[in-house]
């Protein structure tokens, strides 16, 4: 059936598009059940604009389109009522030319995008908004229609961002599953085996443990007997060259007693150089590891030295916290919460 609208015979039925030529000029009557004849628009949420007609056909009753499908007209006039339009823009959005304060839409892979590869379908949907947001970042917004749009197509380019991540984390899903099956199978052989690594090296500990504090005990007493021969040595040899009443063969042997000391003082030293405690042999080896392990002792003193150091993970912690304690409304000693204008 053919639709009638405000054009030759307004001035016959001017009481049925009444309500909507007042609501144009923003002056709404009361809204009830019965649909009132005119132009509207209505959208779903986060979706594009779609243009609606209503009116009463004497045969039929009231009828009603939605962007080319058949609704009722009962239902879709209480989600179209507030938002009228010209018919010129009704015209305009029917032929595809979408409506003025929203960007157009980016040209997209045709009516078989369903088939297509969602990666493909989204570069080109992509490339096709990054270039008509490019040209429109090169003009300054004036008025509040440019700026409506620029918030829209934010929304819209927002949109595509999530749809592009819902695909990804489809298309990662099963070498995910995958990979969590092959984690599954092998985690309780590697934990397993890593456990009795741990329970021999344990086991091991006290061992050796003990065998260092053997070690270290060996090494003081060396370092003592290489301390006493080190000094007899010198006493040796400060004494052969001090004497002038001995005799050459005297001197000559007091010179080699101060060798053969100084001998027995290096072996000593040598002796007291510290020996490798481990067990099991080369590429298999277990030892006595000394850790340096910090233990706080005064958490103001140590969080005031880090800070005085600008030890970055310190700094970047109490910006987090501070950035936590302005969301919730409250601040503590050494910041202040401000406010920043951003568009979201």
């Amino acid at each position: 059936m053919s639709m009638q609208h405000v054009g030759p015979i307004a001035s016959k039925i001017v009481n049925r598009w009444l309500w909507w030529q007042n609501a144009l000029k923003g002056e709404f009557g009361p809204i009830h059940s019965e649909p009132k004849q005119g132009y509207f628009r209505v959208r779903r949420k986060g979706e594009p604009w779609e243009p609606v007609a209503i009116w009463h056909d004497e045969n039929s009753g009231w009828l009603a389109y939605r962007n080319r499908r058949e609704v009722r007209a009962e239902e879709i006039w209480t989600w179209a009522c507030r938002n009228p339009i010209t018919h010129e823009a009704y015209e305009k959005a029917m032929a595809g030319g979408g409506f003025d304060d929203e960007p157009k839409s980016a040209p997209g892979i045709g009516d078989n995008s369903a088939e297509a590869d969602p990666f493909d379908a989204v570069k080109i949907e992509l490339a096709g908004e990054a270039e008509m947001a490019a040209e429109f970042l090169a003009t300054e917004i004036t008025t509040q229609e440019q700026a409506d749009k620029a918030g829209i197509w934010a929304k819209r380019l927002t949109d595509l961002s999530k749809r592009a991540d819902n695909h990804r984390v489809v298309e990662k899903e099963p070498h995910l599953a995958a990979g969590r099956v092959v984690d599954d199978k092998w985690r309780d052989p590697i934990a397993e085996a890593k456990e009795w690594a741990t329970k021999l090296k344990r086991h091991v500990e006290p061992f050796l443990i003990a065998q260092k504090r053997a070690e270290e005990e060996r090494q003081r007493k060396a370092r003592d007997e290489a301390e006493v021969a080190r000094r007899a040595a010198a006493e040796a040899a400060r004494k052969a060259q001090e004497s002038d009443q001995q005799s050459t063969q005297e001197r000559e042997a007091a010179a080699r007693e101060a060798e053969r000391l100084a001998a027995q003082a290096k072996q000593a030293e040598q002796e007291a150089e510290a020996r490798k405690v481990n067990a099991g042999r080369t590429g298999a080896r277990v030892s006595v590891r000394v850790e340096k392990i910090g233990v706080v002792t005064d958490y103001a003193k140590a969080a005031a030295a880090l800070v005085a150091m600008k030890h970055p993970d310190m700094l970047a912690e109490i910006d987090r916290l501070a950035k936590a304690a302005a969301r919730k409304g409250f601040g503590f000693a050494g910041m202040e919460i401000c406010e920043e204008e951003r568009v979201v």
